[in-house]
């Protein structure tokens, strides 16, 4: 495999994932991919396109959702879900700073 082949390989598997809303993790175990081969692919790609384009703001959509009666709700406060399956719920001003400690982690 040439590099350039090597390079498109894993250009199309990183815009899987993109679309996907996997983890890297589990996008790996569902393709048989690597995971330490897909990390560095990943790094090479997001560098190049960060050093390419303007910042930009934000990092996720935010897609409001309603509920029936807000007395009826387990938590208080915002709670996100993330690809991958995460959720974080009970996000208020107080805990802000540790939602932002942890979203660094992820």
């Amino acid at each position: 495999m040439t590099q350039q082949e090597r390079r498109d390989y894993w250009q199309q598997h990183i815009t899987e994932w993109q679309a996907s809303g996997l983890s890297g993790m589990a996008f790996c175990q569902q393709q048989s991919l690597t995971y330490h081969q897909f990390s560095y692919w990943r790094q090479k790609f997001m560098s190049n396109v960060s050093a390419d384009a303007p910042p930009q703001a934000g990092f996720t959509t935010v897609i409001p959702i309603s509920t029936s009666s807000p007395e009826k709700s387990n938590t208080s406060g915002l709670t996100i879900s993330l690809p991958g399956g995460i959720t974080i719920a009970g996000v208020n001003a107080d805990n802000m700073a540790l939602l932002g400690d942890v979203l660094r982690q992820l």
